[in-house]
């Protein structure tokens, strides 16, 4: 039997000896693309032939499935009761002088599922030492938002990412041109002038270019001559495998014609490198050790593999993650950027969007971002994010540390007769009484609530008890142990006089407007506190008349 049979013996020998006998083809296929990550891309060949080794492995006895494990060496793995890996474990391979990289498009700033690449490379490098590496991989001049080479090293400083060394690709042009040369002069790439419909054709039929077997002279002729065609005239082909199982793998690009200026070379260039092309070359010359991407990069990694052996070049440790699903958020870059373009959304920073900076004006702290992909991890499997989940990090990291105030929304007036004043203290955290107290008048005028405006005995925090009845309120007690006795509710409340217009924008773009104590007027722009019984805001801008914040979280 081939290697191929051979493995898929092996794992239905195993299956069949956990299950006195009798291996099922299901689980065979589960075991395989499970653990031979190198096999997944070649799912639809495995399938029909584990079936058949299956049926073969069954018809054995138990003592001749015992023999087959000893001439094949396998052995069933006994269960190992260690504690699940927290965090994002060990990388793979080599652990000496790590070089990894993040890689992100120009298409716009960062949002939340670039903080899923971003953060477990920095971790890593953190973690062995090693070196980092930004790469702006601009190398395809319809997908670049000139203002994103700002913004995406301004939010890796926000989520503390900071790389050792900055590459732009859109500098690196006579690098993969001098490659692609070599290529061609080792006969392991050629000049394709097919139309795209019929080498896909070909390509689809496992059947060669008739391009393929050109000469390197002749090759050479064409890549000279390739600045002086038209966009689709030609493109330049790595060689694969033409019977490769996944025709995507089959002889894919690295060179094309793009007639389109350039943000930054304008119109400099027009032969532009491909990803897969320009990634491999830059991730050996870099001395990339190890390559963390999305699983949706599984071919990708399958193309540059082809790329690292012609050249004779060591093939880093590839390392493919899950997706990362994210309910009720805009991720997508180019929607957002139509969304803004209309007037959808007001802004890169709009609330309802995914990205880092609509976050950080929300006030949700990098640390709660970087605990969330560390926890989430470096697996296969697909993982589901929750606003509940990131609320929940973001809390536990500022509770302790932000202030309290008192904000009234929808604010309905409450009077009573009051003999004196009263001057009521409240400390600026519960937990922390050292931090000091703010001060509120109490002149028997107030605004509160008016969702809390019922019929029935309410406690003004730290104040009075008021009977409320037909939007009318009368002094009841002043002790909280009556209050208690009654069971009245406890409401915040802010001075009818020394009180400051709020708006506060929520989640959904959508605006809560009331009263806030006065005393937040001394507050910095970029103030993170929580107004009691209402949630945690982040002081966005200060004018005379109102100060406005972003919501966070409850």
């Amino acid at each position: 039997m081939d290697e191929l049979e051979e493995i898929i013996y092996k794992h239905a020998l195993l299956n069949a000896i956990k299950h006195k006998g009798s291996a099922n083809p299901k689980a065979v296929m589960g075991s395989i693309m499970s653990k031979e990550a190198e096999l997944r891309s070649r799912a639809s060949e495995i399938g029909p032939l584990s079936g058949k080794i299956v049926a073969k492995v069954n018809a054995l006895s138990k003592e001749e499935q015992k023999s087959e494990m000893e001439k094949y060496d396998v052995h069933v793995e006994t269960k190992k009761h260690s504690k699940k890996v927290k965090g994002l474990g060990e990388l793979p391979g080599s652990h000496k002088n790590v070089v990894m990289r993040f890689a992100p498009n120009p298409s716009g700033p960062l949002h939340i599922g670039h903080a899923r690449a971003a953060i477990p490379n920095s971790e890593f490098v953190k973690k062995y030492n090693g070196k980092l590496i930004l790469r702006i991989e601009d190398t395809d001049p319809k997908r670049v938002f000139e203002p994103a080479y700002q913004m995406i090293q301004e939010d890796l400083e926000w989520l503390g990412v900071k790389p050792d060394e900055i590459y732009y690709q859109s500098d690196r042009f006579e690098i993969y041109y001098k490659y692609a040369e070599e290529l061609i002069e080792k006969g392991k790439a050629y000049m394709c002038t097919c139309d795209s419909k019929d080498f896909k054709e070909l390509k689809d039929n496992c059947k060669p270019c008739p391009h393929r077997n050109n000469t390197i002279e002749e090759n050479l002729k064409l890549w000279n001559e390739f600045p002086e065609m038209e966009e689709g005239q030609a493109v330049l082909r790595v060689k694969t495998d033409i019977k490769h199982k996944n025709p995507a793998i089959r002889d894919w690009v690295a060179m094309r014609i793009v007639n389109q200026e350039h943000p930054k070379l304008g119109n400099k260039y027009k032969i532009y490198p491909m990803m897969n092309f320009s990634v491999a070359v830059d991730d050996h010359l870099m001395g990339m050790t190890h390559v963390l991407r999305g699983k949706d990069h599984l071919a990708n990694s399958e193309k540059q593999k082809y790329l690292y052996n012609h050249m004779g070049w060591e093939v880093p440790e590839f390392i493919h993650y899950g997706r990362l699903k994210m309910t009720d958020i805009a991720l997508s870059t180019s929607k957002a950027k139509a969304g803004i373009e209309s007037g959808e959304y007001w802004g890169w920073d709009d609330p309802r969007l995914g990205t880092l900076r609509a976050l950080a004006r929300r006030g949700i702290q990098p640390e709660a971002i970087i605990e969330l992909m560390k926890e989430i991890g470096i697996k296969m499997n697909d993982s589901s994010v929750s606003w509940k989940k990131i609320y929940g990090l973001n809390r536990h990291i500022i509770e302790d540390k932000v202030n309290r105030y008192f904000f009234v929304p929808d604010p309905m007036k409450v009077s009573i007769p009051l003999k004196e004043n009263m001057i009521i203290k409240r400390p600026l955290h519960p937990d922390y009484l050292e931090r000091g107290e703010r001060e509120l008048l109490f002149d028997g005028e107030a605004y509160i609530p008016k969702k809390d405006f019922k019929d029935g005995l309410v406690r003004l925090m730290d104040a009075v008890n008021l009977d409320l009845k037909d939007e009318n309120a009368s002094y009841h007690s002043s002790s909280f142990e009556d209050a208690r006795e009654h069971h009245a509710s406890i409401i915040q409340w802010v001075p009818l006089k020394d009180n400051v217009k709020v708006k506060i924008v929520m989640p959904d773009a959508s605006t809560v407007t009331g009263l806030a104590e006065s005393d937040i007027k001394e507050l910095k722009v970029g103030t993170i506190l929580q107004f009691e019984r209402f949630g945690f805001v982040k002081l966005d801008s200060k004018n005379d008349n109102e100060i406005t914040f972003y919501y966070a979280h409850k």
